[in-house]
């Protein structure tokens, strides 16, 4: 009875390595890299995604063909012959041997996933989650550029401190350039999602939330709300570029002198903003009103409003909607 059961299990084994061995590298050459947001994305954060959901699937993916095969195994070789009597198999008193084989394959797997996990959310540089306005994971870059992501029904809005605190729906940011995203709300809960630079973070109002990345590759990259936050919810998307350092700085700079007359409007630039009453509206931390200045109600309306003019022309408005952007 020995003899018969050391030979399944040798067949077992035996199975078991010849399809994780053929198996876990063709995943690893052929699907890995187009594990969203993939291989080719935007920022050391999404490049890094794609690369341990890699690592973790070569490691589950010999669990998963062990389970399959012994129930494959179990199913074909165990089965009860068609026509003979029912009878049942000797009793399991227990095996120590597979007993703590079980316990030390399994101990090493959790082990490892974690070590490889904390790794990997440490070495990066800052983590493209939201990590609230208390950031643990943090660039060791001395240049970081803030980026603020106003979320509002149903529309992003983008403000840049560094150049005068001006507002724009064109989210544009340079490579190979640490950016710290600080991502809030005017009025209920959106979630910020940059899918091809692995950041997503939630926009809540009246929170400063902090995401991290760092853009590798010029490009446009698709950015969208993931918390449903009203009727308008589905059409809340826009694109963002990611654009050399030069271009960014002619584009901001010029943005900035373009939109001098819209940002006198805006009360002073504040990481939080508390929701009124009125919607589409909010408070900054001076006390001062948030005026809508971008499309409202609808995203394919084309009548801007805001709380310091009543109007501006399509001239002044075009630099704020994005247009002529790098």
């Amino acid at each position: 009875m020995a003899v018969t059961s050391n030979r399944h299990w040798r067949r077992l084994l035996l199975i078991w390595l010849v399809l994780s061995a053929v198996i876990d590298p063709i995943f690893w050459f052929f699907v890995g890299d187009k594990i969203p947001p993939g291989a080719l994305s935007e920022s050391n954060v999404a490049n890094g995604a794609t690369f341990d959901a890699k690592v973790l699937s070569v490691t589950a993916i010999p669990v998963v063909i062990a389970v399959l095969v012994y129930g494959a195994y179990a199913l074909i070789v165990w089965r009860q012959p068609k026509g003979a009597p029912l009878t049942d198999g000797p009793p399991l008193r227990g095996h120590a041997g597979i007993q703590w084989a079980w316990l030390g394959v399994t101990t090493a797997i959790v082990l490892w996933v974690f070590t490889f996990g904390t790794y990997e959310l440490v070495q990066p540089e800052g983590a493209g989650g939201g990590e609230g306005p208390n950031p643990v994971w943090t660039p060791t870059s001395n240049t970081v550029l803030p980026v603020q992501v106003i979320g509002q029904q149903w529309y992003w809005t983008f403000r840049y401190p560094t150049f005068g605190g001006f507002e724009t729906s064109a989210l544009v940011v340079p490579d190979h350039t640490a950016i710290a995203f600080h991502v809030t709300s005017l009025d209920v809960i959106h979630d910020f999602w940059a899918y091809q630079i692995g950041v997503k973070a939630d926009a809540n109002p009246g929170s400063d939330n902090i995401a991290y990345a760092t853009p590798t590759r010029t490009g446009s990259f698709t950015v969208r709300c993931d918390e449903l936050c009203g009727i308008w919810h589905g059409a809340m998307y826009t694109t963002g570029k990611v654009v050399s350092k030069t271009d960014f700085e002619q584009w901001a700079t010029a943005s900035e002198r373009k939109l001098a007359p819209l940002t006198k409007t805006l009360p002073k630039f504040s990481w939080v903003y508390v929701p009124s009453a009125n919607p589409g509206a909010a408070f900054a931390a001076d006390g001062s009103r948030y005026p809508v200045i971008s499309p409202s109600l609808s995203p394919n309306s084309d009548s801007p409003a805001s709380g310091g003019k009543d109007s501006f022309s399509k001239e002044e408005i075009a630099p704020y909607l994005g247009e002529g952007q790098p």
